[in-house]
């Protein structure tokens, strides 16, 4: 089994961002030791509570301070931004530190529509205009040129003789559907959308055509994850992730809680069942139980690799989640 990370590069209470950039470098260090296959991280806009609002920035720093892992972009929201300044980020990337960079794409706002539209004021939210950026990004990240094309006059640089991995990031089948036909690797994201995954990369797996980014399917699954040596240290980072789920779900991004102010909290029965259709996006519990279901989720994918997402109450525990679940699952260099 392979393990990746997904970093939100999130802000604690009584933390900063800058704080928190700071803890997503050593969290990348940590895991470059470990034996982690890659390191993606996030794009999120408009809230207090993350801090990657640029991953090819931020992968430009944590790619400089790691050796093996792979580093990238879980991912780079497509319509927020030009399809040609991507493909020269991620190709200037991928010059930089050759065989190690990876382009993930989703095409999700990563914030709400106001911001999206003032990233780009030329997004109108048609998928169809997606549907031309990923033509166009293949294009210019492999130098195809189609007569009539925008890439008859207009060249991605640097000149480079590799590209980045693609990836395209989907917690729906239609997005898996658009991986399969322009033979892109799949990432579900289980943690968003915890309902009809393994049915997605199945339907990606029977309809993947082979490109020359990738020759045959290839897919990972997404899925929160708290790890600790007692099931009661687990339990309670799993509590602060449920009222964090459950003030999403209310329209209250930026609250930022502790264990101790919601341990006593009595939820309606209606709250209890959002709390336990959210539990379905996450595992927590001691190594052992946490690598059997951990497992279990692989085994429905049918995948040999998950990427993990931890977010805590202290910057210890992420750290600690990461190295136990490394510990259980005998990861090497």
């Amino acid at each position: 089994m392979k393990l990746s990370v997904l970093d939100q590069s999130p802000v604690r209470r009584g933390s900063n961002a800058m704080e928190a950039l700071q803890e997503s470098i050593q969290l990348a260090k940590l895991a470059d030791k470990l034996g982690y296959t890659r390191y993606w991280l996030s794009e999120h806009h408009n809230t207090k509570t993350l801090a990657g609002a640029s991953p090819e920035i931020l992968i430009t720093r944590l790619a400089s301070e790691t050796n093996h892992i792979r580093i990238g972009s879980g991912g780079v929201m497509l319509p927020n931004h030009s399809t040609l300044k991507v493909a020269e980020n991620f190709r200037l990337l991928e010059a930089l530190y050759p065989g190690r960079i990876d382009l993930g794409i989703g095409r999700a706002p990563g914030g709400d529509r106001l911001t999206a539209h003032i990233l780009n004021p030329s997004n109108t939210f048609d998928p169809k205009e997606f549907v031309q950026q990923l033509v166009d990004l293949q294009a210019w990240l492999t130098d195809t040129v189609t007569p009539g094309s925008a890439q008859e006059k207009v060249k991605a640089i640097p000149f480079i003789p590799s590209a980045p991995d693609l990836w395209i990031l989907t917690s729906s089948g239609e997005s898996g559907l658009l991986a399969a036909h322009f033979g892109m690797a799949l990432s579900f994201a289980h943690f968003i959308y915890p309902i009809g995954g393994p049915q997605a990369v199945r339907k990606y797996r029977e309809q993947f055509k082979p490109s020359a980014h990738l020759a045959a399917p290839k897919a990972s699954v997404g899925i929160f994850v708290f790890c600790a040596e007692t099931e009661e240290k687990a339990g309670q980072m799993q509590a602060v992730m449920d009222h964090r789920l459950l003030s999403f779900e209310k329209g209250r991004y930026d609250e930022q809680v502790v264990y101790e102010e919601i341990k006593n909290i009595q939820y309606t029965p209606e709250e209890l069942q959002r709390i336990h259709a959210n539990r379905g996006r996450m595992v927590a519990g001691t190594p052992e139980r946490v690598k059997a279901q951990l497992e279990q989720l692989a085994a429905a994918y049918e995948v040999d690799e998950l990427v993990i997402a931890t977010i805590a109450e202290q910057h210890e525990d992420r750290l600690r989640s990461y190295e136990l679940l490394a510990e259980v699952f005998a990861l090497s260099m």
